[in-house]
């Protein structure tokens, strides 16, 4: 029997490189809370495990806490989805609940549940207004298992 080899998934390859990047993030998450913080950052992306994988690492410049970030992103070829895990300098041997999806029409939605402040959440990532030279991340919460979603942090990626 032949065997079909294994290709990576290009959905990522648009963030390749090296970006600047506007943050808006949300003061305070899951208390009605309208006030946002804005403030500036870097990230650079690369390629992983052949192109079936890819890391970035952030510079996440929150004014009085700033950080550094990282994203693996795993792509499950069988399964044609990624996995997505988040560390940060904060609390850098502990991982972050994995957040699980695809992409569809050129926007890439992942899911997962997590806590917050000692409450189950559900998380969602969106990946959207994609070219070239910019892209957007959003991350929202829900605690009604995805009913409703509050928006808490989005970055505006523009290519260095």
């Amino acid at each position: 029997m032949l065997q079909t080899r294994a290709k990576p998934s290009p959905d990522f390859d648009f963030l390749m490189g090296i970006w600047s990047c506007r943050h808006r993030y949300l003061a305070h998450r899951l208390c009605d809370c309208h006030d946002w913080i804005e403030f500036n950052g870097t990230c650079a992306a690369r390629k992983i495990l052949d192109g079936f994988g890819n890391i970035d690492e952030s510079d996440i410049a929150l004014p009085g806490t700033p950080y550094r970030g990282m994203s693996l992103r795993l792509y499950d070829f069988d399964k044609d989805r990624w996995t997505i895990h988040w560390y940060d300098s904060r609390r850098p041997a502990e991982a972050f609940a994995p957040v699980v999806g695809r992409f569809a029409k050129g926007i890439g939605t992942f899911h997962g549940d997590d806590e917050w402040q000692g409450r189950v959440i559900r998380v969602r990532y969106v990946w959207s207004r994609i070219t070239q030279t910019s892209a957007r991340w959003e991350q929202a919460f829900s605690l009604d298992e995805g009913n409703s979603w509050e928006t808490n942090w989005i970055m505006d990626f523009t290519r260095m």
